[in-house]
């Protein structure tokens, strides 16, 4: 099942499980957002069409991060005049997790477990940069090792009596 939802002044075709990037949203990461603006809905009874939007039909996501987007450099020139200007502008933005789809007698949930994990830190770890969830759990065991710690101190306690 699909939905095209409007938000932002733009359209997008999402689908549960779909991760997109919208204009800033309010709200913190883990916030769940709901988008009543339903254009369309496509799924197995055929295509819902709006006019301009469906009654009823909602699609609920969850808020990833939200972030700056990419920079836009602005050039103003003025041939012949000696006029140059640069200037550049980055838009805030949103990271989404579509959750589900309702409307037109039809429901799709998506079962995956929302990771909220940042761009930042999908980009660290691609470049080796950031550790490993695993690997951070991995070391809190080794961590616990105390009695070795202990050995040592009644070695060194020995060691002064003697």
């Amino acid at each position: 099942m699909y939905a095209v939802i409007k938000t932002g002044g733009k359209q997008y075709r999402v689908q549960p499980g779909d991760v997109i990037v919208v204009e800033k949203i309010d709200g913190d990461a883990g916030a769940a957002v709901n988008f009543g603006e339903v254009l369309m809905l496509g799924g197995d009874k055929g295509v819902t069409v709006g006019a301009p939007l469906i009654d009823g039909a909602a699609v609920a996501a969850t808020l990833i991060e939200t972030r700056k987007g990419e920079k836009i450099k602005i050039f103003k020139k003025i041939r012949r005049q000696g006029y140059r200007r640069t200037n550049g502008h980055r838009q805030m933005e949103s990271v989404l997790r579509i959750t589900g789809i309702e409307g037109a007698g039809e429901k799709a949930k998506w079962d995956g477990a929302v990771d909220l994990m940042t761009k930042a830190e999908i980009n660290a770890r691609a470049r080796g940069l950031a550790p490993r969830v695993e690997a951070v759990e991995a070391e809190a065991p080794k961590a616990k090792k105390a009695p070795a710690k202990k050995a040592a101190k009644a070695d060194a306690a020995e060691g002064a009596e003697a």
